[in-house]
């Protein structure tokens, strides 16, 4: 299977944008990635009723939104109703769920990278892995830098090296689990995503070691970021970039 590379990464990525500056997975947490000085950012992906790709973590609207109900239950337009903003600080009332294109476009004029976490709705992992690879191979920007695509699924990774081959992947686990090598190979990975409260020393020097390229999650602290960089880790997701930058 044919296994497309991402550049060489910086060692911090901003997690949905910055959620420790602004409110996850929106426009305005991206333009704080780019204030940051920071080149690459991370954001999920979810798939509406209506079979548009929205940012947003959860699969109900409970906890960013003003709304009630499940993501894939409700059209594009519903979910452009809602403030997803106003949760997190008074400053960003009237924040709304942008759209990948929305997203993809915002990217170009800041100049950022990015990497998309598809983040189905259950049920639905296929379907949005397919709607994303569509969304690349048609509609991705030309003079962006090719997106890190990664998920927990399997089955919407496997459903984006289809559509659109080409885009470099990353599998999203939070323990590094025994056949970590088979399904890297199976998907068409270069990488591996690890939450970085389970990741031990000598499974990151097995990693490597192996050829692949190692990601860590979700990292705020300077100790744990210094661990895992001397570890080899290439880049860390942090909500707050900026107490990492001087280490």
């Amino acid at each position: 299977m044919n296994v497309p590379e991402p550049p060489p990464l910086p060692n911090i990525i901003g997690h949905r944008g910055v959620a420790g500056h602004a409110p996850e997975n929106t426009l305005a947490s991206i333009r704080e990635t780019a204030t940051m000085g920071l080149a690459w950012v991370e954001f999920d992906v979810m798939m509406t009723k209506d079979g548009e790709l929205v940012l947003i973590h959860d699969e109900t609207l409970d906890r960013t939104t003003d709304g009630r109900g499940r993501v894939p239950k409700m059209p594009l337009a519903a979910l452009k109703q809602l403030d997803a903003g106003a949760w997190f600080d008074t400053r960003f009332k009237g924040e709304r769920i942008p759209t990948l294109a929305e997203t993809a476009d915002l990217l170009v004029e800041l100049g950022l990278s990015a990497n998309i976490e598809i983040k189905p709705a259950r049920g639905y992992a296929r379907e949005t892995g397919q709607a994303v690879g569509a969304f690349l191979r048609d509609e991705w920007p030309p003079g962006l830098i090719a997106p890190i695509i990664s998920s927990f699924w399997t089955e919407a990774l496997g459903a984006v090296s289809e559509v659109a081959p080409g885009f470099p992947r990353g599998l999203l686990v939070g323990r590094i689990p025994s056949n970590w090598t088979e399904e890297l190979e199976r998907l068409g990975c270069a990488l591996l995503h690890c939450s970085q409260r389970h990741l031990r020393r000598s499974q990151a020097e097995a990693v490597l070691a192996s050829g692949y390229r190692l990601l860590s999650y979700t990292v705020n602290d300077v100790a744990k970021a210094r661990a895992s960089w001397d570890w080899g880790v290439e880049a860390v997701f942090s909500d707050y970039p900026d107490r990492l930058r001087n280490i």
